[in-house]
């Protein structure tokens, strides 16, 4: 049996704006694509705190350090710059490896930067 489980997230990020004239997506800091292991292209849920909006797109990748969280396209109808989204990524493991697996959690502070633990 495969199961279809959660990879990774990065948790309360907030939205630096949109772009309703994109083909879509959603562009995301490289710094925080690195840190929650996604890739550019990769299939993302994006679960809005602000509207209870919840979309399913793809990842492209804004410049590291940019702290951009960008909504393109007809998802740009689903936020304006402020809200809160969590991003979460999914992948299929078997049935052994998914009673071990441990999804990345990314934390970032209100200009989307990595927080530390202890922070």
């Amino acid at each position: 049996m495969q199961r279809f489980m959660l990879k990774s997230k990065i948790h309360r990020a907030t939205l630096t704006g949109t772009e309703l004239d994109y083909e879509g997506s959603i562009a995301i800091d490289r710094d925080l694509l690195d840190a929650a292991d996604m890739l550019p292209g990769e299939q993302v849920q994006v679960l809005n705190f602000n509207n209870g909006a919840r979309l399913i797109t793809y990842v492209i990748e804004a410049p590291a350090g940019s702290g951009t969280v960008l909504l393109n396209g007809p998802a740009a109808r689903l936020g304006v710059p402020g809200d809160l989204v969590i991003v979460l990524s999914y992948c299929t493991v078997s049935e052994e490896d998914a009673r071990a697996m441990k999804p990345k959690v990314v934390h970032v502070d209100q200009q989307n930067r990595l927080m530390t633990p202890d922070a």
